[in-house]
């Protein structure tokens, strides 16, 4: 089988391009490699996969791509790339999630229309879409994102919803909960706590730190990525979530364990586009995607720190 993944020099993209390569699949990757963090980072992560013969990478943007030739030979896409971050969305940065996260996906789709050979269209989106939504979240909940980034990804769902139902694109939707692991970005929590408490370094605590998340080891959101390209009901949107609804003052006492080590917390204010709490209602993926989260927080953390050791060797 032949996937087309776009994002896949990020986080989770890179890791699902692995993924697929490794299970016996021809891959394609599309990547810009903005400098919403450093390159580097991105090229570290696709180390392994540029050796492997069954993996082409494209350096462009989803805008500037032959994406009908390029569809016409994928069995499945996944649409990884995204313009990142709640709290970097507001303002003027906003233009470049209506760009990155809307159109591109827009453009996608349109490609994607009367494209035979395509089997499923499978869509990245976040539990941003949410907002503070009644807990549990499921995907019949009233939506009501708090943040910019939250609406671009609830529009561009919007968008693979419509050219489903409208025009028999074979779209499938994830909401993804918090994903953390190897390979994090280095603006996300887990990232910059391992690494403060680890240089004994100050952690900046935006809240009151009682604010819980839903978190998802990256093993898991594969499960289900791969999952819902094979088994993902056309037009339908899941849930996955790691079934972890935890306080960020216990996320830090189990990093302060894993390191070895005291955290040195700086407590800041409520930063505008955070929700109080997530948690995800994965029934639904569950049952029709055969989804079930396998990773404890306490084991995620300890592999992700253990990759930071080993990149900081390197």
């Amino acid at each position: 089988m032949e996937a087309l993944v776009t994002g896949v020099a990020g986080f989770i993209g890179s890791h699902l391009a692995e993924r697929l390569l490794k299970d016996g699949w021809n891959v394609k990757g599309i990547d810009c490699f903005t400098d919403y963090y450093d390159r580097s980072n991105k090229e570290r992560n696709i180390e392994g996969v540029l050796k492997h013969n069954a993996f082409a990478l494209m350096e462009t943007r989803i805008s500037q791509c032959d994406l009908p030739t390029l569809l016409s030979s994928a069995d499945y896409l996944f649409h990884l790339a995204a313009q990142p971050g709640v709290r970097a969305s507001w303002g003027k940065n906003f233009e470049m999630y209506v760009e990155q996260n809307i159109m591109e996906t827009q453009r996608l789709l349109e490609a994607a229309v009367g494209c035979r050979s395509l089997k499923k269209f499978v869509f990245a989106s976040s539990s941003s879409v949410y907002g503070d939504a009644e807990l549990p979240m499921s995907e019949t909940s009233l939506l009501k994102p708090v943040s910019p980034y939250g609406v671009s990804k609830l529009a561009a769902e919007g968008l693979c919803s419509m050219y489903a139902k409208n025009l028999g694109v074979p779209t499938v939707s994830l909401r993804y909960f918090t994903v953390y692991g190897p390979r994090q970005r280095p603006d996300m929590a887990f990232y910059r706590f391992l690494e403060s408490v680890s240089g004994e370094k100050e952690i900046t605590l935006f809240g009151d730190g009682n604010q819980t998340r839903d978190f998802t080891f990256i093993r898991d959101i594969l499960d289900g990525t791969v999952g819902a390209a094979l088994q993902g009901r056309e037009g339908a949107v899941y849930n996955l979530g790691g079934g972890h609804r935890v306080s960020l003052k216990k996320v830090i006492r189990i990093i302060e364990q894993t390191v070895g080590k005291p955290a040195k917390v700086k407590q800041a204010g409520n930063q505008a586009g955070d929700v109080r709490d997530t948690y995800a209602d994965t029934r639904a993926a569950e049952e029709q995607l055969g989804y079930k989260p396998n990773f404890s927080l306490e084991q995620g953390i300890q592999l992700e720190y253990d990759w930071l050791n080993k990149i900081k060797k390197r």
